[in-house]
């Protein structure tokens, strides 16, 4: 009698507890995302000084040449960048996934590598290699009197961007041909496909999804990247003029609110358009895994061939970290192929000097990291073992930030808060921990996908018997359901990290003191000037070997994990 008294009750205050955590979520949620970019909307559409609805400023935006020329020049870069992507991807995840070649695995990891690393960070380097007096040019001049304008405006954003994004595109196809139904392959064969007719007629159509998911990322991080034209001098694109609209005339001028609003526009519709391209069509396998294609081994002179393709390739998208390396340990570098001597006076200054950089990130970046897989973790929960009313909401609006670019939630947070003052007068957007939200909801998504994969492993049996058992339902979450989701959580503040460590978008806006600043804002500060350039290249080294550490570190945990989990079952 007292166990069946007591169940209603317990089950009314578990009730209420998942309600006071939806909305908890919801209210940092709605804080820190929906009312920074409801903002940034809210200006664009209202008239300046009396606040009334009106759609003028679009108007303005349409009859400026500068704004249209930004649009058509950033739907350019983004799709020719997709185009150069998959140029570089395509071989690399065919040839690795296709054949029995060795080094695959590494070809693999080495393909990976150029995340690691800001993309305007190695925009510097390209244009030491690449640029009109770079490395690759001088030779060509030397040898046959020519120089190709690889880094001349648009076209330097286009190959630096290429090279960045491309492993978007690598991870995303090689994934789905690992998952190619194998009968498929053989009944086209049996009918008489081979070659590129195989592969152009079935193996690519039915990789399609994972390449229009990479493809469609490149698109959206190409769009709306901020640093990479402006180091390169190319203004005259969208991100970029609704940087120096907000900075230059202040963030009271509304042009940079309707430049936010078509970024986020064009985002959301590139995210839509991808889904709409694999809508209805059936890419399932009908045995499970797929088994993947089946391997065939190169013929000799077919074995020349592929790996002097994989090695053009690995040359190629690794140039900028070959010379972010150079530059770092140069003395002097102009107008020569290699540095003229080397130095460690680079590296001894970032660290006398620019420690309070990595000292700030570290704890910007651990900060984010933990928000992340706090409210990751809660959301996940909330999902997956809950029936709560419009609990799926708080996925739909937190992965919403992925389409969200950094300048426009710098700006949103800007507008926001800046009129919002402390006791001492001290506007709440000059605060340091604003970065550190900013961070923490733009990365939100990585760590949430994260928080879902390691909860979906955990077998609901586990927790029922714990409850049968007589424990409580917050008992069992603590004692039973975070333990066994540590490594996919360790994996995801990992992520949420290496990722918040080399975001600039945002905190380029949000930096009010240089007291503030983290890495990332201390390399685009170095590397605006050439004096700067060799520690700033010190600096990247640093941040390339931070962020590769955590990605290497995240790998062992989640294998760690499995592995554990596979013995106990």
């Amino acid at each position: 009698m007292t166990s069946l008294s007591i169940a209603p009750a317990a089950g009314a205050r578990i009730k209420w507890g998942e309600i006071a955590l939806a909305l908890g979520i919801l209210t940092f949620l709605v804080l820190f995302l929906v009312w920074p970019v409801a903002t940034v909307i809210w200006v664009a559409f209202t008239e300046k000084g009396t606040g009334a609805f009106t759609l003028v400023n679009f108007l303005d935006f349409a009859r400026t040449d500068l704004f249209v020329r930004a649009f058509w020049n950033s739907l350019y870069v983004s799709a020719a960048a997709v185009i150069c992507a998959s140029l570089l991807a395509l071989p690399l995840a065919y040839i690795t996934t296709r054949f029995a070649f060795k080094g695959a695995a590494t070809i693999q990891v080495l393909g990976f590598l150029p995340l690691i690393m800001p993309p305007f960070v190695g925009a510097v380097a390209m244009q030491l290699l690449f640029g009109r007096n770079g490395t690759f040019n001088l030779l060509l001049d030397d040898w046959i009197g020519i120089k190709i304008p690889f880094m001349e405006g648009l076209n330097g954003v286009i190959f630096v961007q290429s090279l960045h994004y491309f492993p978007f595109i690598l991870i995303n196809l090689s994934a789905a041909l690992r998952n190619i139904d194998r009968s498929m392959e053989e009944a086209a064969q049996n009918l008489g496909a081979n070659g590129f007719r195989l592969f152009r007629r079935i193996v690519f159509p039915l990789a399609m999804p994972g390449y229009i998911a990479g493809a469609s990322l490149v698109f959206v991080k190409v769009f709306d990247d901020l640093a990479t034209p402006l180091l390169l001098n190319v203004k005259d694109m969208l991100a970029p003029q609704a940087y120096l609209r907000v900075t230059s005339i202040g963030i009271a001028d509304p042009m940079g609110y309707v430049i936010s609003v078509v970024l986020i526009v064009t985002s959301v519709a590139a995210m839509w358009v991808s889904s709409l391209a694999t809508r209805n069509v059936d890419y399932a396998t009908v045995q499970r895994g797929g088994g993947g294609l089946a391997r065939r081994t190169l013929r000799p002179w077919e074995a020349a061939v592929a790996y002097a393709v994989v090695a053009l390739v690995l040359l190629l998208v690794l140039a900028p970290h070959i010379g972010l390396l150079l530059l770092s340990f140069a003395t002097i570098w102009s107008f020569s192929p290699l540095p003229d001597a080397y130095t460690l006076a680079h590296y001894g200054r970032v660290f006398s000097e620019s420690s309070l950089y990595i000292k700030n990130t570290l704890i910007y970046a651990s900060l984010a990291g933990l928000i992340d897989i706090i409210i990751g973790t809660a959301i996940a929960y909330l999902v997956l073992r809950t029936k709560l009313i419009g609990r799926t909401w708080l996925d739909w609006i937190a992965s919403a930030s992925l389409a969200i670019p950094g300048i426009v939630l710098g700006i949103g947070y800007l507008r926001t808060y800046y009129g919002v003052q402390l006791w001492d007068g001290t506007p709440v957007a000059s605060l340091w921990i604003v970065i550190v939200l900013a961070l923490a909801v733009r990365r939100l998504p990585y760590a949430l996908r994260a928080c879902f994969a390691a909860l979906q492993q955990i077998s609901v049996s586990l927790e029922e018997a714990a409850e049968n058992l007589g424990a409580t339902k917050v008992r069992t979450v603590r004692r039973i359901v975070v333990p066994l989701m540590t490594g996919g959580l360790v994996a995801g503040f990992v992520t949420s990290f290496a990722t918040a460590a080399v975001e600039l978008s945002a905190t380029l806006m949000l930096v009010q003191a240089n007291a503030d600043a983290p890495l990332a804002y201390g390399l685009y500060v170095f590397m605006q000037s050439p004096a700067g350039r060799g520690p700033g290249a010190a600096l990247g080294v640093i941040a390339v070997i931070l962020v590769a550490a955590c990605t290497v570190l995240s790998q062992y945990l989640v294998e760690r994990d499995r592995t554990i989990k596979a013995g106990i079952s």
